[in-house]
Parts: structure tokens; sequence; C-alpha cells
């Protein structure tokens, strides 16, 4: 069951145009699982070595990056936001960005 959650998390998140974001939550909810926000960090950092998916596209439901640790102990918010930026991605003063402007809606998109 995990294995195919994992499957359709990084699915989804290959999705995401450049851009846009979607939430842990909201990806969740599409795998099939709505409570399962923080298994799909976890999917997001099992991707294997080599395989290209935008991890950097996924916000929390308050529209902020999460700390993300990678496996070395880094912190990849920095570059998260560095990533979302040069998509064209704003961020508040509270380093928050508008989830109704930049928020992915899967229903207005089909392909996913």
């Amino acid at each position: 069951m995990l294995k195919g959650f994992f499957k359709k998390v990084h699915e989804i998140v290959a999705g995401i145009p450049p851009g846009s974001v979607m939430t842990y939550g909201q990806i969740a909810a599409m795998a099939g699982n709505p409570r399962a926000s923080r298994a799909v960090g976890y999917a997001l950092r099992a991707v294997p070595d080599g395989v290209d998916i935008p991890w950097h596209r996924v916000v929390n439901s308050k529209g902020e990056i999460s700390s993300r640790r990678t496996m070395q102990g880094d912190d990849d918010r920095v570059l998260q936001r560095v990533l979302l930026e040069s998509e064209g991605v704003v961020f508040n003063r509270l380093s928050r960005i508008d989830l109704k402007k930049y928020q992915l809606v899967p229903e207005e998109h089909p392909a996913l």
C-alpha cells in the first residue's frame, strides 16, 4: 500500500507546472489518503536518485515552506525558496505564498 501511495504522490508532484504549488494535504487527498499529509513528505524524501520530481513545488497549508531535511542533515528551505522564486512565485513579508494565486487546482488541470 505504501509503495502505491508513494508512486501516486510522485506522479502528482511530477505534474505540478513551474510557477504553481500544491499543499501536502491536497496531494495526500489526490493520492487517496486525505489524512496522510506527513506521508507525502516521506514520499518526497524517498524519491530515488536520478529521478527528477519538482519537490520544491509542495508547501504546507499556510503557503509556507516546511522544513525538509536531506539525508546529509541539510535544510533545503533556502533552496526551495530560490527555486520557487526562479519560477516566478512571490513570497510575502511573512515568507508565505499566496495560495489563491499560486496553488494548482486539479479540477482546472484534468491531466493531474
